[in-house]
């Protein structure tokens, strides 16, 4: 009766006490950190003044369509910004002649 007394005892202190030697238990790791927000961040890119100053500038109310089109992306591409969102469609005008001579 002491024998089943004292494994019942021992398997009790083992659950409670911490393990070591080699059953020790594996080192919890810290969670990994949350995602940062992008808009926890200031806006890094063109102001509105500044895409404004572009569409409404001066020079480009002379233009035909097409050229009005190119002088904005070449305006977005003096300030660093890709205008890869085109209003019309362009093709190049070495093939435009082309066709048009044949």
């Amino acid at each position: 009766m002491r024998d089943c007394i004292s494994r019942a005892l021992l398997w009790v202190l083992r659950m409670m006490l911490p393990a070591r030697g080699r059953h020790a238990a594996v080192p919890v790791t810290a969670p990994a950190p949350a995602p940062v927000s992008p808009w926890s961040e200031p806006w890094t890119g063109v102001s509105a003044k500044e895409t404004r100053a572009i569409f409404h500038a001066e020079e480009t109310r002379s233009l035909t369509p097409e050229q009005r089109e190119r002088w904005w992306a070449a305006a977005f591409s003096e300030i660093g910004v890709d205008y890869d969102f085109p209003t019309m469609n362009i093709t190049d005008v070495r093939n435009a002649r082309h066709e048009a001579a044949a």
